[in-house]
């Protein structure tokens, strides 16, 4: 019997992982996948976590991850405007981050299976049973589920939101380019948005979400970006002067951004499991590591002996998530709806270029405040 075991070895997996098994917790990891491996994913850490990061020797310095504090935005005719970011942030690549953070972990005392997919997790009455697709199940007291984006598991417990199909498809790439260190750039295009900044070892992240119809249209990925995305004069520059590091892109399909449940039968959801934060509206890197020490803190205190208050963890989680979190996300979503779109994008560089107090103020809306 675990004392927890965890879904996902993302950035909230991991921080969770980190922080239990450091208080003495048994803590099992469950991932998919194997490390290193690419995600999906801006790779654009808001500031608001370094004071979290350090105060837990978790701040990957060693990386030298470059110092962010510019943002550009073009529409889709290329028009564009840059304002300085307040609080800023810093690029690291997830194949580097996590594998990293998965060896704090293990240094930790958490148990790592790789290449274990969760098919099912389930509330006994007294513990949790979780099935795998190795044919094993496991027990614990609690479960963190910090499972992708859209999971097998969502489909087994038959989360809402699993109905509800998105109609976007995510898109990334590394590249070695002529771009400012500083700068995060979001480059609008019909249909979608493409953002750009520095990651470690001076390579840039560019990663696109664009509406599946385009793709279907344009006969694929190579098709979409000739056709669409290079109706924007920056981002064709940009991609006719940078060298691929990928043979083919990383995919992820049915990107979606609906209101997800932080508690759902009784398993604790953090990361993406949660409630994804749009790309326009700060990052879901920040977000998980964040959401993760607000879970930590509230199992670790709702804990005596052997035993987890279960509901007053369930009950104390929710409440706090929703506090951090969920005006952020809504705030996200209606922000969204300026980028992917001719005369939406054009009325975002104006508001920009001249409207600045009010852009300094929406810009904000981006980035959470500093935690310990």
């Amino acid at each position: 019997m675990h004392d927890i075991i965890i879904i996902g070895g993302g950035l909230s997996g991991l921080i969770n992982s980190i922080l239990l098994s450091r208080a003495g917790l048994d803590v099992l990891l469950l991932e998919k996948n194997t490390f290193p491996f690419h995600r999906v994913c801006g790779e654009y850490v808001s500031n608001e976590v370094i004071p979290f990061l350090e105060a837990h020797d978790l701040f990957p310095a060693h990386f030298l991850p470059p110092s962010i504090h510019q943002l550009q935005i073009s529409s889709t005719k290329g028009r564009s405007f840059t304002a300085p970011l307040d609080l800023g942030g810093f690029g690291i690549s997830r194949f580097v981050f996590d594998q990293w953070l998965a060896q704090k972990s293990q240094e930790s005392g958490t148990q790592i299976l790789q290449g274990t997919r969760v098919l099912d997790a389930s509330f006994m009455g007294e513990h949790f049973l979780v099935k795998t697709d190795q044919n094993k199940q496991y027990e614990s007291r609690l479960v963190i589920s910090a499972h992708g984006k859209r999971a097998k598991l969502d489909q087994t417990l038959s989360r809402p939101f699993i109905k509800e199909h998105s109609p976007y498809v995510g898109v990334k790439y590394h590249v070695k380019t002529d771009f400012p260190d500083n700068l995060i750039a979001l480059h609008n295009f019909e249909g979608g948005y493409c953002g750009v900044s520095k990651i470690e070892d001076d390579k840039f992240n560019l990663c696109y979400m664009v509406h599946r119809d385009q793709v279907r249209k344009h006969g694929g990925i190579q098709g979409v970006e000739n056709e669409v995305l290079f109706r924007n004069p920056k981002l064709r520059h940009l991609f006719q002067n940078s060298d691929f590091l990928f043979s083919t892109p990383e995919v992820i399909n049915e990107i979606t951004f609906v209101k997800k449940e932080p508690v759902y039968e009784h398993l604790l959801m953090s990361g993406d499991a949660a409630g994804m934060i749009t790309p326009l509206c700060g990052n879901g890197m920040a977000m998980a590591i964040h959401a993760a020490s607000l879970l930590s803190e509230i199992i670790l205190t709702n804990k005596t002996g052997d035993h987890f208050d279960l509901p007053a963890i369930e009950a104390s989680y929710l409440h706090t998530w929703n506090q951090q979190f969920a005006t952020r996300l809504w705030a996200g979503r209606k922000i969204q709806g300026l980028f992917g779109k001719g005369q939406a994008s054009e009325l975002a560089v104006f508001t920009g270029k001249y409207m600045k107090p009010m852009a300094r103020a929406l810009i904000r809306q981006t980035h959470g405040e500093p935690f310990t």
